[in-house]
């Protein structure tokens, strides 16, 4: 575009629950940038992405040209995305051909939370364990939501580099007994029991299931979100039992990320961790995310904070645009 990077995009956080938009302008220089206008939507209230984006630009009544849309999946030659946890496909060709843009561009949503996270300010994150402040060096982001995302920040001379992954979909490694029963449970029901199927909205409704066949009781929640306020209420041991679960499988499985991507900071964003704080501050997430035998010296010198996500993901999205070779166009 001739305007550009003047001129305002859209720049779209696009999880499995939810959709975040912002109408996002270049800031002055060094700045980060300016959303001039914000919205959040529920996937599951419209037919597609095309539909959300086609209402925001109508709403904020400015003429934009070109989007950038941050979401989990992995992305086809075809421009379509694989992606288990939306509600309907992802085509960023679709949606370009759709509302007549010039550009749509596509980031995985935790690289571009990758590009927000590092730049955090202090007010917005937990101290959960390690050094308040990181050694230089590779800082990982990742978090629960309606699945597991996880993305790399690295820091590099010039500009960083962002390494997505798709760490949710590695095997779950358990380290009790009781998280081994849970295991045995759920590969009854599946051939491969993936990080996200128990570390993720969906997945802590698998453990709890999970926990009440190994304890004998009929389940009494149907969705994630009762479980958890089961559990945080004190009234449901069996609820209460399952969150414990979920945090300290959550540490373990941090930790174990840590060291293969050789992180000195790790940021955990995600819909589900803000409404945890407390729990998850006082729970074996910490013990777990140390406990990995002679590299436990070496973890303690790992920072590890709670960010809030709120728009982290739409201004991630917005600066991956606006460093990339597409802006300079």
């Amino acid at each position: 575009m001739q305007d550009h990077p003047s001129a305002p995009f859209i720049a779209a956080d696009v999880g499995g629950t939810h959709v975040r938009l912002g109408l996002v302008q270049a800031g002055a220089e060094g700045a980060p940038p300016q959303v001039l206008a914000y919205s959040k939507y529920r996937c599951g209230d419209h037919p597609g992405l095309h539909a959300i984006l086609a209402d925001f630009i109508q709403r904020c009544g400015t003429p934009v040209r070109e989007a950038v849309i941050a979401s989990a999946g992995y992305p086809l030659a075809d421009g379509t995305v694989i992606t288990a946890n939306l509600p309907w496909p992802l085509s960023p060709v679709a949606i370009r051909q759709a509302l007549g843009l010039d550009a749509v561009h596509l980031i995985n949503d935790f690289e571009a939370l990758a590009h927000a996270a590092a730049q955090v300010d202090a007010s917005q994150v937990l101290h959960l364990s390690g050094p308040e402040t990181p050694d230089i060096g590779p800082i990982l982001i990742l978090g629960p939501g309606t699945g597991l995302g996880a993305a790399v920040w690295i820091p590099t001379g010039t500009r960083p580099i962002v390494l997505p992954t798709e760490a949710g979909q590695a095997a779950l490694a358990v380290g009790t007994e009781l998280e081994l029963q849970l295991l045995r449970h759920m590969l009854g029901q599946r051939s491969h029991v993936s990080v996200e199927q128990a570390l993720s909205g969906p997945g802590l409704l698998n453990l709890y299931n999970a926990m009440c066949a190994v304890r004998g009781v009929v389940p009494a929640h149907a969705q994630p979100g009762e479980v958890t306020a089961a559990a945080l209420d004190g009234g449901d041991p069996v609820a209460r039992e399952t969150l414990d679960v979920f945090c300290a499988l959550l540490g373990s499985a941090v930790g174990d990320m840590a060291l293969l991507y050789g992180a000195q900071g790790v940021f955990l964003a995600g819909g589900i961790l803000p409404h945890l704080r407390q729990f998850l501050l006082h729970s074996d997430f910490a013990h777990r995310f140390l406990n990995k035998g002679p590299m436990r010296e070496a973890l303690e010198r790992v920072s590890v904070k709670l960010v809030e996500h709120g728009q982290l993901g739409v201004i991630g999205a917005a600066r991956w645009f606006l460093q990339s070779d597409f802006s300079e166009k």
